[in-house]
C-alpha cells in the first residue's frame, strides 16, 4: 500500500498533459470504479474503530481520525445501492480524499491501480445511465473491462449538502447596472455543479447559458467567431470545469487563448481540485482567473469583480 500510495504521490506532482489519472478500485460488486488521483490525500487499511455519527446519511459509517482532525466515511458502495463493505470482518480500505478544501473518507473494498487516460479516451455515460447513476465519465482498461468514473461532487451534494445561497453583503454590493447586459457562458459537464451554478448566476441576476461539452463550446465560438468578432461582445466571461469528458478545461483554455479570434475573452476555470498546483496550471494555460467549487460568495465575487472592472 505504501508502493501505491507513493505512486499516487508521484502522478500528482508531474506535469500533466491532456490527460486523467485516476486510481480504480473494487467495491462490493467487484467492478472496476475510479477517481483522479489529484483528489487522494492517503490510502490505508480502513480501522476496525469507526466513530458512529447519530442522524447521519445511511452511507456514513462514523468519523475517523485523520491526521489528528476528524473525517467521515463513506461506504461508496451502499451510496451506489450495493450491499456495504464488511470493514469490521474483513480488510479493506479508506480513500482520503479532499474536494472543494472539505476533507473525507471513502470506504471499499480494495484500491486496484493507476491508469493514464486521455481526455478524449474518456466518455461521457449516455440514456439511462447517465440520469440514474452517480456516475460522471466511462473509459476501457481493456476492450472487455470498463472503468466507472463516480462522479464524486454528486455524492457529497447528496450526503453532506451544498451550500447555494451568496452572502446577503454581496447581493446589496450590486450597482444601479442592469446585470441581464452581462452574459455567462456556462462549460460543467456535471449536472449537480449546473444546478448549483444556476442558483448563484440567479441571484446575481446575470444572463448566462450552460454547455455540457468542451468539445461543442469551442465549436459553437469558433462558428461564431466568423460573423461576430470580438466574441467578449458576446460573453463576458466564460466559466469552464476541468475535469470533462472530450475535452478538459485546460485544453479548452488553451485554444481559446492560442486562436487569435477568441483570445480576449475571459477565461476562469472552475473545479474541485482547489490544490495550488491546479491554479498555477490554470494560469499556465492561459485562465484569467480560478475559483473553487461549491463556494457561492467565491463565485459572486469573482463575477462581481470583473463587473466592476469592465462596467
Amino acid at each position: 500500500m505504501s508502493d501505491l500510495m507513493e505512486e499516487v504521490q508521484r502522478q500528482t506532482n508531474v506535469s500533466l498533459g491532456n490527460q486523467m489519472e485516476m486510481l480504480t478500485f473494487y467495491l462490493s460488486d467487484e467492478q472496476l470504479y475510479a477517481i483522479n488521483v489529484f483528489k487522494i490525500v492517503e490510502v490505508f487499511e480502513c480501522p476496525k474503530k469507526v466513530t458512529k455519527m447519530p442522524n447521519s446519511h445511511y452511507a456514513v459509517k462514523g468519523s475517523i481520525n485523520f491526521r489528528g482532525k476528524s473525517i467521515i466515511v463513506i461506504d461508496l458502495s451502499e451510496v451506489l445501492g450495493l450491499p456495504p463493505v464488511d470493514y469490521k470482518n474483513t480488510i479493506c480500505y479508506v480513500i482520503v480524499c479532499e474536494y472543494s478544501t472539505t476533507t473525507q473518507g471513502f470506504l471499499v473494498s480494495a484500491p486496484d491501480t493507476l491508469i493514464n487516460k486521455s481526455w478524449e479516451e474518456i466518455k461521457s455515460p449516455t440514456g439511462i445511465i447517465s440520469s440514474s447513476t452517480y456516475l460522471t465519465a466511462l473509459t476501457f482498461l481493456t476492450e472487455e473491462v470498463t472503468v466507472q468514473i463516480l462522479d464524486i461532487e454528486k455524492i457529497l451534494t447528496e450526503i453532506i449538502g451544498a451550500d447555494v445561497n451568496v452572502s446577503e453583503t454581496l447581493t446589496k454590493e450590486r450597482t444601479g447596472l442592469d446585470y441581464k447586459q452581462f452574459h455567462i457562458l456556462i462549460v460543467e459537464d456535471s449536472k449537480t455543479a449546473r444546478i448549483m451554478m444556476q442558483s448563484v448566476l440567479d441571484q446575481l441576476g446575470v444572463t448566462y447559458t450552460f454547455m455540457e461539452s468542451a468539445v461543442d463550446a469551442l465549436t459553437m465560438l469558433e462558428d461564431m467567431a466568423v460573423e461576430h468578432t470580438p466574441l467578449s461582445d458576446k460573453f463576458f466571461m466564460i466559466i469552464s470545469d476541468i475535469e470533462m469528458p472530450g475535452m478538459d478545461g485546460f485544453t479548452f483554455t488553451k485554444r481559446i487563448k492560442e486562436n487569435p479570434k477568441l483570445a480576449d475573452l475571459y477565461m476562469v476555470l472552475h473545479s474541485s481540485l482547489s490544490d495550488s498546483a491546479s491554479i498555477l496550471k490554470s494560469k499556465k494555460y492561459g485562465a484569467n482567473d480560478f475559483i473553487s467549487k461549491f463556494n457561492p460568495d467565491t463565485i459572486a465575487k469573482t463575477i462581481l469583480s470583473r463587473i466592476d472592472a469592465t462596467a
